[in-house]
């Protein structure tokens, strides 16, 4: 994929649609270069820093066609992201994000190594602007360590395990342990007791 200042590409496709919800996005896409069954293609993609990749790709000269199955496909996405977010597992645990007035707002003298950080609900899509998906255990990076010329922080989501990059400015604040809710408590528990089997296996194998 190539991306400039007027349109988003997909080998020879403009993409002239997209909609991303949970961890996949649906694109529409049109190639004005192609007479035939091959002009509009609709598509997932799944993307990182360096690359997007393509799946389920389906084409066709049929544009109501396409835009049905854009339409159907966010559809479905859309309700497999939200059984994801609302499963067995988060029941009991409120959705409501966490604000400024719920953690301890940081500055650039904090050191948010070992700590528990607050992810900003803007920088998130919308339906991860939520508890669960705002609370971290910050593993480091640059932009962990006060007054740092960095930016990136290595952070895994308490809830689900997730380790992901974010910048520090992307941050809101930190929760002491202490204060956490009951389930983010247990949750940091079992990531904690996971770190700690993993060191006492490569303890032994150093041996």
């Amino acid at each position: 994929m190539s991306v400039d200042q007027e349109k988003r590409m997909a080998g020879d496709y403009v993409i002239i649609h997209a909609f991303h919800i949970g961890d996949r996005e649906i694109v529409l896409g049109e190639n004005p270069a192609v007479v035939g069954d091959e002009r509009y293609m609709c598509a997932f993609c799944v993307s990182n820093d360096l690359r997007a990749n393509y799946t389920e790709v389906m084409v066709s000269d049929d544009f109501p066609e396409l835009a049905k199955l854009f339409g159907e496909r966010v559809a479905e996405q859309a309700e497999k992201t939200r059984i994801a977010l609302n499963g067995p597992k988060i029941q009991g645990i409120p959705n409501a994000p966490i604000t400024a007035e719920g953690c301890e707002v940081i500055g650039h003298q904090h050191d948010l190594r070992g700590k528990i950080v607050v992810i900003k609900p803007e920088v998130l899509r919308p339906e991860y602007r939520r508890a669960t998906c705002q609370l971290h255990l910050c593993n480091g990076g640059f932009g962990a360590s006060p007054n740092s010329r960095g930016s990136a922080c290595s952070c895994t989501e308490l809830y689900s395990g997730k380790t992901s990059r974010f910048e520090r400015s992307d941050i809101l604040g930190v929760i002491a342990p202490e204060n956490l809710p009951k389930w983010a408590k247990h949750y940091l528990e079992c990531i904690q007791q996971e770190r700690q089997a993993e060191k006492k296996s490569r303890d032994r194998e150093g041996r």
